[in-house]
């Protein structure tokens, strides 16, 4: 990337000038670079906290047994429906075999005049008829009623199979996340003493630049260009951080990042 030019350097030296200038031992500024570098760190675990694609696993297993779970009801609530119509057509046809049992032990007996014994006949045959149609009422129920249990057996295996799947990702989607905590607290652990090394006045600039810039407040000075926006300082700029004194908290005249001078500056 070539130099930026600016349009009015002096302009901007003397808004500069109006600005609080904050000074701080080169050591603290070198332990910002280590405080940045720790709290980078700490967002892209926080970020990959949140993006793990094991999350995105169990929300999609879980997606998933919910909508099996209401076709389960579905269907074990149109089985339960098919298994009553099957017990009435059972006692329908029960009702049917026991007149016809009743009526066959009368005519057996002989029992009665030869017009009511000629009428047993008759209602027997008619029961028969009947009995018949019951059956085939039955045998059409009860074959539906097998297809629905069917149909309950293949989704409770189903079931089953995507439980074992869940409990499968849920163990996978916790590892991953005790694995990113684990990390977090070693980053994390030396933070405190780093941020005392470095002190409360440019922790406090620090933390407030990193609230307005995404989590990036300070950037080492390489080799003429600022490690947060990556753009390559003029000559006014540079001859200005040469001048500086060494304890000079310096900001980026574009991002407003703190600079951090170090060996590989270019100065």
């Amino acid at each position: 990337m070539g130099l930026r030019r600016r349009s009015h350097p002096c302009a901007r030296r003397t808004t500069r000038s109006r600005r609080h200038v904050l000074n701080a031992d080169p050591s603290r500024q070198w332990r910002l670079l280590d405080l940045q570098a720790i709290d980078t760190r700490l967002d892209q675990i926080a970020h990959s906290r949140k993006t793990l694609p094991q999350l995105a696993q169990v929300r999609a297993l879980e997606e998933k047994a919910e909508a099996l779970d209401s076709l389960l009801v579905r269907a074990r609530t149109e089985l339960g429906d098919i298994q009553r119509e099957v017990a009435k057509a059972e006692a329908d046809v029960q009702l049917v075999r026991d007149r016809a049992a009743r009526d066959q032990a009368r005519l057996d007996s002989g029992t009665g005049s030869a017009k009511d014994l000629t009428a047993l006949q008759h209602e027997l045959q008619s029961l028969a008829r009947r009995q018949s149609e019951l059956e085939d009422v039955e045998l059409e129920v009860m074959e539906r009623a097998e297809d629905a249990q069917s149909a309950v057996t293949q989704l409770e295996q189903q079931q089953a199979v995507l439980a074992g799947e869940l409990e499968q990702a849920v163990a996978a989607r916790d590892e991953a996340l005790a694995d990113l905590e684990r990390q977090e607290r070693e980053v994390a652990a030396p933070r405190a003493d780093v941020v005392a090394g470095v002190g409360a006045d440019l922790v406090a600039l620090y933390d407030k630049i990193r609230a307005q810039s995404g989590g990036l407040a300070a950037a080492p000075l390489r080799q003429r260009r600022c490690g947060g926006c990556q753009l390559e300082l003029n000559n006014v700029d540079m001859n200005r951080i040469k001048a500086a004194p060494a304890d000079e908290v310096l900001r980026c005249e574009e991002c407003r990042r703190i600079l951090v001078r170090t060996a590989e500056s270019g100065i």
